[in-house]
């Protein structure tokens, strides 16, 4: 699910060519706003506006859309300046709750003519495609869109290979395991994918639907949990029908694991694997960590979740869980609420590999003995000492746990792989 931010964008003069460093007014206008947005008075800062910016919007609409900013963001820390191309200085304004670039544009009055912020991303490193391995584009066609991927093959394979589906997790995630927001790097599906491929597998991961190269026409208010179901399926069936493949496997993480239970129903896949998937229904997930949150908060999501169990929506809901519980997110939360990982294992008669780190801050092992329960009793649960949620070695601190997610280079706890090969190649 997109993180939504408000932002004010207005139009600004042209730009000239060269990039510099910011002009010391530009200092004093960015301390008096953070100042006035640190303090809560954001009528001080529409007061910095020029008029033309002020007839682009009220002070009231100002003052809302300030107050959504603070309550997600939090306080500003500071501001590094990035470039100045005039008239408009580029700051990596670090707050509380995450990073963004803060754009300031200046009239000759040193008055704000623009004030725009964008989502921060750390210069981006990819990793290369394993030199044993070719790649090659995958389009699915859907009723609201493109499904877009990357089939990886080893060079020198002989014979039908089995391959192996990768299911992404939740948020914005693309084909590689990174998002756009900054706060995932890790390449993890990207380097599944090298070691696949090094050990005689293929596999074909993907961008979700409406993330990376993957085209949607569905609406937030519209998307459903089931489209994502649909989309694997229709993958699942692509795959089938290629007689390059002897066998389909289908791998899901995190959120994904509930999208790879269902898709495997009725299909023609050979086996499935779990991946840091939740044992239990999302909605006591979210109520959980909503624990950690104020309590006028978990409130006012709890009244929420009443709500949606009525079957109705909520309009007033506190800016702070805006993005992952506003008016627009609700039937989606609905259609993923409605679905228990553990009961729906239960109707998989496939062979089954359960993978479950021991410092994962967001599954817990738990989870993975829940879906171990509930599986075939054949199904094999393999719990991995040091593995994090993006399938890394990593402490179970929190702070230094999450650093890992933007370590592009970091490479994946081996124990994972080796699991992974073996369960693929001794399927019959």
């Amino acid at each position: 699910m997109k993180i939504f931010y408000s932002v004010i964008l207005v139009l600004l003069t042209a730009f000239t060519a060269s990039a510099q460093t910011p002009p010391a007014n530009y200092l004093v206008v960015l301390n008096k706003f953070k100042q006035f947005y640190n303090g809560n008075k954001p009528d001080s800062v529409y007061n910095m506006f020029s008029p033309e910016l002020k007839a682009s919007i009220t002070a009231d609409k100002w003052n809302t859309t300030t107050s959504q900013l603070k309550a997600q963001l939090g306080t500003l820390n500071q501001a590094e300046p990035v470039e100045y191309i005039a008239p408009t200085a580029i700051y990596k304004a670090v707050f509380a709750n995450a990073t963004f670039l803060l754009n300031i544009s200046l009239n000759n009055q040193n008055k704000l003519i623009g004030i725009f912020f964008k989502p921060y991303k750390d210069p981006f490193v990819t990793i290369p495609v394993d030199p044993s391995l070719t790649e090659s584009p995958v389009a699915l066609k859907t009723l609201s869109g493109t499904v877009s991927g990357t089939l990886s093959l080893p060079k020198d394979a002989t014979g039908k290979l089995p391959v192996v589906l990768i299911i992404a997790g939740s948020g914005p995630t693309d084909r590689d395991g990174n998002n756009n927001q900054g706060s995932l790097s890790g390449n993890t599906y990207k380097m599944l994918a090298n070691e696949l491929g090094k050990n005689g597998i293929a596999s074909l991961r993907y961008d979700k639907r409406g993330i990376g190269q993957s085209v949607s026409s569905t609406k937030p208010k519209e998307m459903r949990f089931d489209d994502y179901v649909d989309d694997a399926v229709g993958l699942i069936n692509m795959l089938n029908d290629d007689s390059r493949f002897s066998k389909i496997v289908v791998l899901g993480h995190s959120e994904g694991s509930l999208v790879g239970m269902l898709a495997c129903r009725d299909q023609p896949a050979k086996a499935f694997i779990s991946i840091a998937g939740a044992g239990q229904p999302a909605d006591k997930i979210m109520t959980e960590q909503m624990k950690a949150q104020p309590q006028y908060i978990a409130d006012n999501f709890k009244l929420m979740l009443d709500s949606l169990k009525k079957g109705k929506f909520t309009d007033k809901i506190d800016p702070k869980i805006y993005a992952i519980a506003g008016p627009d997110m609700q039937p989606y939360l609905a259609s993923w609420f409605r679905y228990d990982p553990a009961r729906e294992l239960k109707k998989i008669k496939l062979p089954m590999l359960i993978l479950q780190g021991t410092t994962d801050i967001q599954v817990t092992v738990a989870d993975a003995e829940k879906l171990k329960k509930a599986a075939p009793s054949d199904a094999k649960l393999v719990i991995i000492p040091g593995m994090n949620h993006v399938l890394k070695e990593a402490p179970a601190d929190k702070a230094l746990n999450t650093a890992t997610y933007t370590k592009p280079n970091l490479p994946l706890k081996p124990e994972l792989v080796s699991s992974i090969v073996d369960f693929v190649k001794g399927l019959k």
